[in-house]
């Protein structure tokens, strides 16, 4: 059978290369008992390839059963694949077969084959290589002759490297690899595609057909489908339905195609912080940099007094560093950077004459900040007359902030 005839047998439609090649590889290990691993995203047609594999082979005959194995829970999956004795586990009321034992002479479809427990991997691979298992809860080793085609849509070699697929397996299963490629690759297959679909719905629905202009046509073509041919199949089954102008173009195609070309579910929402959480920040950095503020004009005013008043000339006199370290701070040149000398002014001299050269030392400073809080809190309600409604748009945080804050400091 050559690969046209397998297309018609089987319903598939397109003529591209990467199809083609896909078809002709199933063709070609299908009488061979090889295991073969189909890789594709989802919604490419993996479970179509199984069954060419399985009817083009001498299993035909013989029992065919397609597993997800993403849809199976973890602890029950040993019990589905390999059946389980009778009390083997709680609600376990009678011995049951499994699908290997069912499948006994046959072909089994593992889809999903990554989502598989690491226990339920080493079993696997004791079946691929000696046709052996053991049911849940016995100690009896059965035997099956079973062939295995599994299918995945992620990266197996990325799941080995991360330890979560043994690698031992993965060669086991990848004996044929065949690689099943996405829609977006097959752009000359979408529109033969697309019209055999809604041609199947319009006979079934029993609606006159649709047809697409070129607009129409370059939006199919040019749309990355990332849901593949399944998603091709529900949109043209929505037009086939919905759609009362049976000539479609671009524009009433695009209604029918999700807005965001590149969004899959599920979908993260991402929640709004609560209010709270911002004004407790706001009102830090408030505090902060308005202490800072308030520093420099203190020192600016020190200094003022300094180099203007009479009376301060034995402070300076005895306390140079403090008089430098205000200097260093205002970024405000000394005279000298060694010694300090001090003429005292007469009635023609400033203090800005005073000779400050003794090298600055650091002046350590006690900074509360809740102290400094609690102030700002205080001057703004003294500001508004204790109104608390000003007081917080004053401070930039929200009243009932306000009011926690002045139960907490105890205003």
């Amino acid at each position: 059978m050559d690969v046209q005839e397998i297309k018609q047998r089987f319903g598939i439609i397109g003529n591209s290369p990467l199809i083609n090649r896909a078809i002709d590889i199933a063709r070609q290990v299908a009488p061979t008992d090889i295991t073969v691993l189909i890789t594709g995203e989802s919604g490419s047609g993996k479970e179509v390839f199984s069954h060419i594999i399985h009817q083009l082979s001498a299993r035909k005959h013989g029992p065919f059963i397609a597993v997800n194995c993403g849809a199976i829970p973890e602890g029950t999956i040993d019990s589905e694949l390999f059946g389980h004795e009778k009390g083997s586990f709680t609600g376990a009321h009678e011995a049951r077969k499994g699908y290997f034992e069912v499948v006994n002479g046959g072909t089994i479809f593992l889809d999903e084959v990554g989502e598989l427990p690491i226990g339920t991997q080493a079993r696997l691979l004791r079946v691929l290589e000696s046709g052996e298992y053991i049911r849940v809860g016995s100690s009896k080793v059965q035997k099956t002759d079973v062939r295995v085609v599994a299918a995945t849509n992620v990266d197996m070699f990325e799941a080995v490297k991360a330890g979560k697929f043994r690698e031992d397996l993965y060669y086991r299963l990848n004996t044929v690899p065949l690689k099943i490629a996405p829609l977006r690759d097959r752009k000359e297959d979408i529109h033969l595609i697309f019209r055999k679909f809604v041609a199947d719905f319009s006979d079934k629905y029993r609606s006159p057909n649709i047809t697409l202009d070129d607009s129409a046509i370059q939006v199919l073509m040019n749309y990355s489908w990332p849901g593949n041919v399944r998603q091709l199949r529900n949109i043209a089954e929505q037009i086939a339905v919905l759609e009362k102008n049976r000539h479609v173009n671009g524009q009433t195609l695009m209604a029918y195609i999700p807005s965001d070309h590149h969004s899959n579910l599920p979908m993260r929402v991402q929640q709004d912080t609560p209010k709270d959480d911002f004004s407790e920040r706001d009102i830090l950095y408030k505090v902060l940099f308005d202490m800072k503020k308030d520093m420099v004009e203190l020192k600016k005013l020190v200094v003022d007094i300094i180099n203007h008043g009479d009376g301060v000339s034995n402070y300076a006199a005895n306390n140079p560093h403090v008089i430098n370290a205000l200097y260093e701070d205002l970024d405000m040149p000394k005279q000298h950077d060694s010694t300090l000398t001090i003429q005292h002014p007469t009635s023609h001299q400033r203090a800005d004459d005073y000779q400050l050269t003794q090298d600055a030392e650091e002046v350590e400073e006690s900074l509360s900040l809740v102290d400094k809080e609690a102030d700002m809190i205080k001057k703004a309600l003294k500001k508004h007359k204790g109104r608390r409604k000003a007081a917080s748009e004053e401070l930039g945080i929200s009243e009932r902030t306000l009011y926690r804050k002045i139960k907490e400091l105890n205003l």
